[in-house]
């Protein structure tokens, strides 16, 4: 089992950067893939960004390139989403999610490639 905790959110103005974490616990996450998604008001859960913790690899929705950059610490055991030049449509529930069974080929944009996932952290951006 692997635990996941959000934190870091709140109310920002548009431009502002916010950095958001994931506190991962459980069990030894050296293989695992840390996802963030998002979900705004009204609309399906997509994909953000992730990280395979061993190879430091990440990966991003096209349109959040440029903008959105995942990063994990081994010492704090937790990933991180920086977010800069915040804009209005990005205000949503920000989740992370994590896999051990991540393998070379897996979509990691995919919801179903994870099996263990955080309860969430708000993240509003006001205009």
């Amino acid at each position: 089992q692997v635990q996941l905790v959000e934190s870091g959110g709140g109310l920002v103005q548009a431009g502002d950067s916010l950095r958001i974490s994931c506190g991962v616990s459980g069990r030894t996450v050296s293989n695992a893939n840390i996802g963030w998604f998002r979900r705004a008001p009204g609309k399906a859960r997509e994909f953000v960004g992730s990280i395979r913790w061993s190879l430091g690899r990440t990966a991003y929705a096209e349109s959040l390139k440029g903008r959105f950059t995942v990063s994990r610490s081994d010492a704090e055991n937790a990933v991180f989403l920086q977010m800069d030049n915040l804009r209005p449509e990005d205000t949503a529930v920000y989740y992370c999610a994590g896999t051990l069974r991540y393998s070379t080929g897996s979509d990691p944009s995919r919801e179903e490639v994870y099996d263990f996932w955080g309860q969430g952290t708000q993240v509003t951006v006001s205009s």
